[in-house]
């Protein structure tokens, strides 16, 4: 699997191009900025972006934007995204073409290997990774006019887990009840929220994300 990383600094970088690599991964290029990445990304075409928000020249939203720009230009492309803090604009601008494919992740989580690993294959699988963080605090905005504080505390931990990525198998296994059990939760959760139940991982948890973090 090729990868395009992009990472202005030079132990982060190198360290994760060595985890990368320890993991099987191969890597097309390690970009420090946003043109270097704007380039890679279209010259190499490889199967998965990772991607810091923040690069040259700008350090501001430079390799988010390079990142979005691509996916425009080839529809799906895989990209993780990784920020210093939670940013629910980045997560929003990710989300919005609702085609999958996208990982939104504190770089914090790049010190646990095998989340961070697992993260990239979900992501380059067409699934979605998201920051358990950016969920809690996408949870934590909606005032009680909205549906989701019709959720119990139960089903508000299933949608949490869902919004991360998680099938639910992972899920039951996380919350240590039966996969029947989880089933049962996220159907309740998709009539609470006036969403269709879909058997496809990535359209409901895109869906649930994307209502979540939708204007009223």
């Amino acid at each position: 699997m090729r990868v395009v990383l992009a990472e202005d600094l030079f132990l982060l970088r190198d360290g994760l191009v060595r985890l990368l690599e320890a993991f099987g991964f191969e890597i097309a290029a390690a970009v420090e900025s946003g043109p270097e990445l704007e380039r890679a990304l279209a010259e190499l075409k490889p199967d998965v972006a990772v991607v810091d928000v923040r690069l040259p020249p700008t350090h501001t939203d430079e390799g988010l934007q390079c990142a979005l720009r691509a996916r425009r230009e080839r529809p799906g492309l895989p990209v993780l995204v990784l920020s210093q803090h939670v940013e629910q604009l980045y997560a929003r601008e990710l989300l919005a073409d609702g085609s999958g494919g996208v990982g939104y992740l504190l770089k914090d989580r790049v010190f646990d290997a095998e989340q961070f690993v697992d993260a990239v294959r979900r992501v380059a699988a067409g699934g979605t990774a998201m920051d358990p963080q950016v969920i809690q605090q996408l949870l934590a905005r909606r005032g009680d006019d909205r549906p989701l504080a019709r959720l119990t505390p139960r089903e508000r931990e299933v949608m949490e887990l869902m919004a991360q990525g998680r099938s639910n198998a992972a899920i039951a296994q996380k919350m240590v009840v039966t996969e029947r059990a989880v089933a049962k939760h996220t159907a309740n959760i998709f009539v609470k929220l006036g969403l269709e139940v879909s058997d496809d991982d990535n359209r409901r948890v895109l869906a649930v994300l994307a209502y979540l973090d939708r204007d009223r």
